[in-house]
């Protein structure tokens, strides 16, 4: 089963998640968007499968600091132009295991599916 988490290596989430994954003894690989870069067709898979508005962070810093016009009338497509320009946008982390997906640190949502 493969098992990569997808997100800022630095973020506090994304080091929440990687220890309860160590604590599980599962063995992952980290994609770091700001690292490897982000694959358009990737983030257009994710958002088919799960919607823009679940994977698009407006909590974040990034998202709050665009200027109101950004931010307002946001469809799928202009949610994924401003996730690939900065993908801090995307709420962390993206989880996959196997065919499986899954946004947001749910360690509970995870142990099901591992």
């Amino acid at each position: 089963m493969s098992v990569t988490i997808h997100g800022i290596r630095n973020c506090d989430t994304m080091r929440k998640a990687g220890a309860w994954l160590d604590a599980q003894g599962i063995a992952y690989r980290l994609h770091d968007y700001r690292r490897d870069g982000l694959d358009p067709a990737l983030l257009q898979a994710w958002i088919a499968a799960l919607g823009w508005a679940t994977l698009l962070n407006r909590a974040g810093t990034s998202f709050r600091k665009l200027p109101e016009a950004a931010r307002t009338g946001l469809d799928a497509e202009r949610a994924a132009a401003l996730m690939l320009t900065e993908p801090a946008m995307i709420k962390r982390p993206v989880l996959t295991i196997g065919p499986h997906l899954t946004v947001g640190f749910q360690p509970t949502e995870w142990a099901k599916l591992i």
